[in-house]
């Protein structure tokens, strides 16, 4: 059975062998071990509330528990950033526009230009999207994926209002940033998984001292670099495509490196602090018409979910025996509960 829990310090071999998996253009799981073991200890603390909100970093696994004498093992990996740019610097790109105008001349010019930017400095960030190749089916994905919104929408006075997550940017079939090769490597003079890298473990100032501060004008980059600002991985358009359906949106700031965008929405707005409801567990069977329907626990430092079929929206979730356990739940605890997808009926 699959469960989505908190993440356990005894987890850091198989993160680790996840993020060598992950490939290239995922800042936040890079297969380095003391940086991953940082992250899971700073996990930790953030489920058991011994650091401020705003420098928690929860992150949770998607598991694949003991059956049949096989061991337990990690299939997938999300997190949630408290806030992001508190304690070391969070640049984006913010895609403006400049008017050129000149009446003697009747010429009337509107450029395009990229501001190297803080602005979304302060803001909750979903990120470490990871899922093992051959657990790539059915609904797993967007399962582990909209679990975060759950998961905020339990504790959402823990996070800020505006929520953001940087999508991986595009790369040709060889790997390639287009954007990169035509900005940003005249700037860094090295390869852009080298400069990925130094940016995962913290080594952010380099970006400051070597990026220019003035606006830049698209229009003089080549025509790979201005066709790919804002397209993402062609690998991550369905995780794009979900986080727009859950309430959140492309608002012209993109990452330095890939141009990748930056999608944004507010808390208050997310599907699943409009529609996920509190409900009693029971032990038994679902009487009337089901759905897949995401079931969580209330506890913080024991935070676990699963995916069931369940009457949508009842204030009564009936669960095995063996879904109560996964929950560590009993007969009669609360749990909160969203369907997988919005419903039709629903706003929006």
């Amino acid at each position: 059975m699959l469960v989505i829990r908190a993440i356990q310090t005894s987890d850091l071999d198989a993160l680790m062998e996840m993020a060598r998996q992950a490939g290239s253009g995922m800042t936040t799981l890079k297969p380095d071990l003391k940086m991953l073991g940082d992250r899971i200890a700073t996990a930790v603390e953030s489920f058991n509330e011994t650091i401020p909100p705003e420098e928690r970093d929860y992150m949770f696994v998607l598991e694949h528990t003991a059956h049949a004498g096989e061991p337990a093992r990690i299939a997938g990996v999300c997190a949630i950033k408290g806030a992001v740019g508190l304690t070391e610097p969070f640049y984006n790109y913010r895609i403006g526009t400049l008017v050129h105008c000149s009446r003697e001349l009747n010429v009337f010019t509107r450029m395009e230009t990229l501001y190297l930017s803080n602005d979304l400095t302060g803001s909750t960030e979903l990120c470490s999207l990871f899922l093992l190749p051959q657990y790539r089916a059915g609904f797993n994905g967007k399962w582990l994926s909209k679990s975060r919104f759950l998961f905020i929408a339990q504790f959402k006075h823990m996070f800020t209002e505006k929520i953001i997550a940087e999508m991986r940017g595009y790369q040709d079939e060889q790997g390639v940033s287009p954007f990169y090769e035509g900005l940003g490597r005249h700037f860094f003079k090295m390869d852009f998984n080298h400069v990925d890298g130094l940016t995962a473990i913290g080594k952010k100032s380099f970006i400051a001292e070597l990026m220019p501060r003035q606006p830049l004008y698209v229009d003089y980059l080549p025509e790979s670099a201005r066709e790919v600002i804002g397209q993402v991985h062609t690998s991550t358009l369905p995780a794009r495509k979900l986080l727009e359906n859950e309430g959140m949106h492309y608002e012209g700031y993109v990452d330095i490196f890939d141009a990748g965008p930056v999608l944004q929405g507010r808390v208050s707005e997310l599907r699943a602090v409009r529609d996920s409801v509190l409900a009693t567990a029971a032990e038994g069977v679902p009487d009337g018409e089901t759905e897949h329907v995401l079931v969580s626990n209330t506890k913080l430092a024991d935070f676990r979910m699963i995916l069931t079929r369940a009457v949508p929206g009842a204030n009564r979730v009936a669960l095995t025996a063996q879904e109560l356990s996964q929950l560590h739940v009993q007969a009669g605890d609360e749990v909160r509960t969203l369907t997988l997808n919005a419903r039709k009926n629903a706003h929006g």
